[in-house]
């Protein structure tokens, strides 16, 4: 199993920026694929950014130019670099792992984009 714990969430003001983090509980060397997706009440999850085992990421296009996905294996964490931020990034944001054909996800961290 993978666990994950995300941080770094919190209240920031329009165009402005936040860094979130995703602890696993095993080496990121291990897991297929990591990614960041967010959710706001009353929509689905939607994928933010990915990233394979092999260094290669794709982004969706309403972040692109913005946030930027990397990792640090030693920590066997992910980030999630959040620039330019704009209200309508305010959501839960969460981590996923896939790691042999299951899917792990975090509990979620709160941004919130406003004045």
């Amino acid at each position: 199993q993978v666990q994950l714990v995300e941080s770094g969430g919190g209240l920031v003001q329009p165009g402005g920026s936040l860094r979130l983090s995703c602890a696993a509980s095993r080496s990121i060397f291990s897991i297929n694929v990591m990614g960041w997706y967010r959710q706001v009440p009353g929509k689905e999850r939607e994928l933010v950014a990915g990233m394979m085992n092999g260094g290669s990421t794709n982004y969706a296009d309403f972040v692109k130019g913005r946030f930027t996905i990397s990792r640090d294996n030693r920590k066997n964490t992910v980030y999630l670099q959040m620039n330019s931020l704009k209200p309508e990034d305010t959501a839960v944001y969460y981590c996923k792992a896939d790691w042999l054909s299951e899917q792990y996800w975090g509990q979620g961290t709160q941004v919130t984009v406003s004045t």
